[in-house]
């Protein structure tokens, strides 16, 4: 999971951190929304170049962020996005193989009770423990396929990026081997495969696009190195741009998040956000953090974040066949509009810093210093907002972006670019 710090003055994005695994060096977020690490109090480093650290103002890293998420977004290698931390020893006080008496559910329970649902998921929901010598971590995943195929974070996994290993431990308390599939930091997404098991109970697939603001939720996952632990909550917000920090090449992790209350802590990251028919709607990721704590600290204070497992499904098929994810993008670098001087009215919204020859955005007219305000329908408030919109939709896809430019409105159906090449 990652955590977010407290909120930063007007301009400083506020800070995200994901829950995080066991044992290892500390180090600090790698950005605005930091995942959750996998499991554990101390943050082991993760594999490749750290994400800089944010001082001050955002606009010069804005541009760099956003140059990379919507032209380049798809030259992203691990080490940015992630996060972790790790509990001293196993974190599962009955070991990592001890399942949880909790999960023994009352099968008679009555249909979207919260036993109901238990009953259902947790066999889905799997303990995703990982070491290198980085360091070692844990966090959580859902079972996709009967032979072994399961969704986590990105974040989750990296650190086995450079060597590693990764052990995947079942609700029934058996565990398994696990290779890395593939991996996109730009949706901090990972699929890996268990090894010679057969029998697993997939989770049920269901659509973000159907949730509403109040809707319950249950989440599922292994906070803390707790496996199989329950936590219930509502959906408190849709498309929240959440950022959880930049690699090497600059791109940036940013998606329009289910924001949830559900307790969600280090550790839960991969884990699973559910609805009350026990549907896959969201895998969680992120957490904000209470005022001052270090992301070794970091608990739940009701701020959660899930990926929506609609934007993540074609990239999840894409790792699966071992292909390498792409992304739609618009080929622009931008920041977030200028606030208002001198007494002039400010537009919110994401400035053109500089557009890209042959992409989308020019070829709609767009030139730097217009300031995107909408995409379809979607109200773009500042650049983490374009990028996460951009991000929801697929390459090809058509939209509409409307834009102002000197105070005149315009818009213009464009049909978006792929990071493929």
């Amino acid at each position: 999971m990652t955590e977010l710090p407290p909120q930063q003055p007007s301009g400083t994005p506020p800070q995200w951190t994901p829950p995080a695994p066991p044992a290892g060096p500390t180090q600090p977020p790698a950005g605005p929304f930091a995942p959750s690490p996998a499991q554990t109090s101390v943050m082991p480093p993760v594999p490749g170049t750290p994400a800089k650290k944010r001082a001050g103002g955002r606009a010069g890293l804005v541009a760099a962020v956003l140059a990379g998420a919507l032209v380049a977004g798809g030259a992203a290698g691990v080490g940015g996005a992630a996060i972790y931390g790790a509990l001293d020893g196993e974190g599962s006080p009955g070991g990592a193989n001890t399942p949880a008496t909790s999960q023994v559910v009352d099968a008679k329970a009555p249909e979207g009770s919260i036993e109901k649902v238990s009953a259902k998921v947790l066999p889905s929901v799997v303990k995703i423990e990982v070491s290198s010598q980085q360091g070692s971590g844990s966090g959580s995943g859902v079972v996709l396929s009967s032979d072994g195929t399961i969704l986590t974070n990105n974040h989750v996994v990296e650190l086995a990026a450079n060597g590693g290993t990764v052990t995947v431990d079942f609700n029934d308390g058996t565990s398994a081997p696990a290779e890395v599939l593939g991996t996109d930091p730009l949706t901090d997404t990972a699929v890996i495969k268990a090894k010679g098991v057969t029998g697993l109970t997939p989770i049920t697939i269901g659509k973000s696009s159907n949730l509403t603001v109040g809707q319950s939720v249950v989440a599922i996952g292994s906070p803390f190195g707790l496996d199989s632990t329950v936590t219930t909550g509502i959906v408190s917000a849709l498309d929240r741009p959440v950022n959880v920090g930049v690699d090497q090449n600059g791109a940036a992790t940013v998606y329009p998040a289910v924001q949830t209350d559900a307790a969600i802590n280090p550790g839960n990251s991969g884990g699973a956000l559910v609805d009350l028919n026990g549907n896959l709607v969201g895998i969680n990721a992120s957490i904000r953090s209470g005022g001052g704590a270090s992301s070794e600290d970091a608990g739940s204070i009701g701020i959660g974040f899930a990926i929506p497992i609609d934007e993540i499904n074609p990239i999840v098929e894409q790792l699966e066949k071992g292909e390498r994810a792409t992304h739609a993008q618009f080929g622009i670098s931008v920041s977030d509009a200028p606030a208002a001087q001198n007494g002039q009215t400010s537009v919110t919204g994401a400035q053109v810093q500089e557009v890209s020859d042959g992409s989308t955005a020019e070829k709609a007219g767009l030139e730097k210093g217009d300031i995107i305000t909408k995409v379809d329908d979607h109200i773009i408030t500042g650049s983490d907002s374009l990028v996460a919109t951009v991000r929801s939709y697929r390459p090809n896809d058509q939209v509409e972006v409307t834009w102002s430019r000197n105070g005149e409105e315009k818009t213009a159906k464009v049909t978006l670019d792929s990071d493929a090449s």
